[in-house]
């Protein structure tokens, strides 16, 4: 078997360190007065302009593949809940809730791919709950369900990145550019749509008044996700699905290891032993993908 490339590898890990990461630039901008919903609103308008302007016709591919609608609806919401939550919650917590994505894979992907789940797939699906109960089942908790509105956002981006990942396979003959167009459109609209409905209920409040207090920052935070996405298009393009798959796992380490560091997570026993059996079971279901 060739060696894999090294370029299409580092640039996977940039795309994975980016998201990883990204909670410390998230949670600055809502201390100076940008709730994450609309600072993911302006970042993905960033990188929405930049595709108009270098693929303008990229938007009639939404015209010929009404699904991409879908995508955009679900790629939108797994921005919306995870950017949220690792703004408001336990970044460490909220990772590992987050990639129970291949669980949820396993669910969605029969009645949208018409993959039916094998045994092996039920167990896999079995070990990432079982990990998830672990985790949820606090002390103080009777019942192992979220015990705050970052857990069910965790739940929710992930249970959305795995519509996302399944429409881009559904949809792999639509045009790139209408896929990312989709994509981007997404990360705007709908996280601009919860925070103006969120504002409606008193639980996000207005976006401040430009300023290089915060502007600056959301540039940078807007180049990164933007050169991360080309990252991601550029290995994922070069390497196997299962070795992206494998590489992207890291972004759990990325974003545990600064968190701990920088004291927005807390790793205890029982988060390390449930995320381990998550990231056991995300592991397994990429060895599936090497034995197909």
């Amino acid at each position: 078997m060739p060696p894999r490339p090294l370029f299409p590898v580092l640039a996977l890990m940039f795309n994975a360190l980016v998201w990883g990461v990204s909670w410390w630039p998230f949670r600055q901008l809502e201390a100076r007065g940008v709730h994450p919903l609309w600072a993911t609103a302006l970042i993905y308008l960033v990188s929405l302009a930049c595709l108009w302007i270098l693929r303008p016709q990229a938007w009639r591919g939404l015209l010929a593949h009404p699904m991409l609608w879908l995508l955009m609806a679900a790629s939108g919401l797994t921005n919306v809940g995870f950017n949220w939550a690792v703004t408001v919650g336990d970044v460490v917590r909220v990772v590992l809730l987050f990639y129970l994505m291949p669980a949820w894979s396993v669910l969605l992907a029969w009645p949208l791919l018409g993959e039916k789940p094998t045994a092996g797939a039920l167990l896999r699906l079995a070990l990432a709950l079982v990990g998830v109960v672990i985790v949820l089942k606090t002390p103080g908790a009777d019942w192992p369900v979220p015990a705050s509105g970052a857990d069910w956002l965790a739940l929710m981006g992930g249970l959305t990145f795995a519509l996302t990942n399944i429409l881009l396979r559904k949809l792999n003959r639509t045009p790139p550019e209408s896929r990312m167009l989709a994509m981007f459109g997404g990360g705007t609209i709908m996280a601009a749509l919860a925070a103006m409905i969120g504002m409606t209920q008193g639980i996000v409040g207005m976006p401040p008044m430009l300023s290089a207090n915060w502007v600056s920052l959301a540039a940078l935070l807007s180049a990164a996700f933007l050169a991360g996405n080309l990252a991601l298009q550029y290995g994922a393009a070069r390497l196997r699905a299962h070795t992206t798959a494998l590489v992207m796992l890291s972004e759990v380490v990325f974003a545990s290891v600064s968190a701990v560091a920088l004291g927005a997570g807390t790793l205890s026993t029982r988060t390390l032993l449930g995320g381990t059996l998550i990231v056991l079971a995300a592991v397994l279901s990429v060895h599936r993908g090497v034995a197909d």
